[in-house]
């Protein structure tokens, strides 16, 4: 990077950050994180253009979602070793790349291989967090992260539902191609607007990946918020995997169009969550990790207790139950990312490729262990589960000695 390159770095990381460019991150990591869910609904449609059962079109989003956890693993520490700016462009324009791929995919091997590179490189949304968390001033940044996450978490909410729309219409291809277009436009929007940002890790790659787990020994801190976020994604992952399959069976009988419901109600929850941000801000983000962790054992005992209502009753109790525990779990992540990134301004994103490896992990495991729970123990040996994973990670949050201020931080 030049000198000029590097002070343009350099005052962008110490001025104030405007409504517009909060506006086009958290739009750019909507739209980095949705590409890996829109096959999630689309797979019927999938199965009888390409001719493959579905047990192989399970792969499709098995390997988006493998690919997303190697990148974030392998891709998302290098933002700290080149400049921010440069990392995401590439990304997104390789994200529209591979989107074109799966849109113009004429056999499942080939869809296969561009569903574990569009997975790669939708990495993009964790190039996006940091880079907010950056611009923004100490004193707004948990107001500033929690608002492009939330454009990341409507991304994941909403994907399915406009995929579902746009295909039934327009046809699979068509969803695809679209989102490769609203890619390379966002990519357009950030040639223009983003700055640049200094290079903070002057490392070789081999040292950068060994460095995470240097990072894990050193902080506490980042310890405790990467199991609790786990734990708590544990319990998200368990609900939401088998959602669809309870509302399914009887006394329900409903389709999938019902758990898409499920799903605007989990995104009401998701857009309070920049008052979480706004908390921390004022009063540091460790009472609010305690306060989303609470809100999601209190939801999960409520859905618990009323697994035995009259049908019409057990859905207002879902419904209600999905708005509590997403705001519960998305407010404690936007307070354990204040917390990860306040430990070192040099090594953000590999703070944050670790914290979201292990939110990924959890969201593996409760997908599969919800699974096994619901054919043993039904619905409510689900919710039980998930209960006691966010009673853990309220546990973690109430042991003493790592918490952070954002206000004394000095970048």
């Amino acid at each position: 990077m030049s000198t000029a390159s590097n002070l343009h770095a350099h005052d962008a990381s110490q001025s104030d950050i405007s409504r517009g460019m909060v506006l086009l991150l958290a739009l750019g990591a909507g739209l980095g994180v949705a590409s890996i869910y829109y096959c999630q609904p689309l797979l019927g449609i999938l199965g009888a253009d390409l001719h493959a059962s579905d047990q192989a079109l399970g792969w499709i989003p098995t390997l988006t979602q493998l690919g997303y956890a190697f990148g974030t693993l392998l891709l998302a520490p290098l933002g700290d070793r080149h400049d921010r700016r440069r990392v995401i462009l590439v990304k997104a324009l390789l994200l529209a790349a591979a989107l074109l791929a799966s849109s113009l995919a004429p056999s499942l091997p080939l869809m296969l291989v561009s569903s574990f590179a569009l997975g790669l490189v939708a990495t993009v949304a964790q190039d996006i967090v940091p880079a907010a968390a950056t611009l923004a001033p100490p004193a707004r940044r948990g107001h500033i992260v929690g608002s492009v996450m939330t454009g990341l978490l409507l991304g994941i909410l909403l994907s399915r539902v406009a995929s579902g729309f746009i295909a039934e219409y327009l046809g699979w291809r068509a969803m695809f191609g679209l989102a490769a277009l609203a890619v390379l436009a966002m990519a357009a929007a950030m040639w223009r607007k983003l700055p640049h940002f200094a290079v903070t890790a002057q490392m070789s790659y081999g040292r950068l990946l060994a460095s995470l787990l240097t990072l894990w020994k050193q902080y506490p801190a980042l310890r405790q918020a990467t199991l609790a976020q786990g734990l708590l994604c544990v319990a998200f992952s368990a609900f939401w995997s088998t959602l669809a399959v309870m509302l399914h069976d009887a006394p329900f009988n409903l389709g999938a169009s019902a758990a898409g419901a499920f799903g605007l109600a989990g995104a009401a929850g998701a857009l309070a969550a920049p008052i979480a941000g706004r908390i921390a801000d004022r009063h540091g983000p460790e009472p609010v990790t305690r306060l989303g962790a609470g809100l999601t054992v209190l939801a999960f005992i409520g859905l618990f207790l009323g697994s035995g209502l009259p049908p019409h009753a057990a859905l207002w109790a879902l419904g209600i139950g999905a708005i509590v525990f997403d705001l519960g779990i998305q407010s404690a992540l936007i307070s354990h990312q204040s917390i990860v990134f306040g430990l070192d301004h040099a090594s953000r994103s590999r703070l944050n490729a670790v914290l979201l490896t292990g939110m990924f992990i959890g969201m593996s495991l409760g997908s599969a262990l919800g699974n096994a729970v619901l054919a043993h123990w039904h619905w409510q040996g689900v919710t039980l589960l998930a209960a006691v994973a966010a009673l853990g990670a309220l546990a973690l949050r109430l042991r003493r000695g790592t918490t952070v201020k954002l206000t004394s931080i000095q970048l």
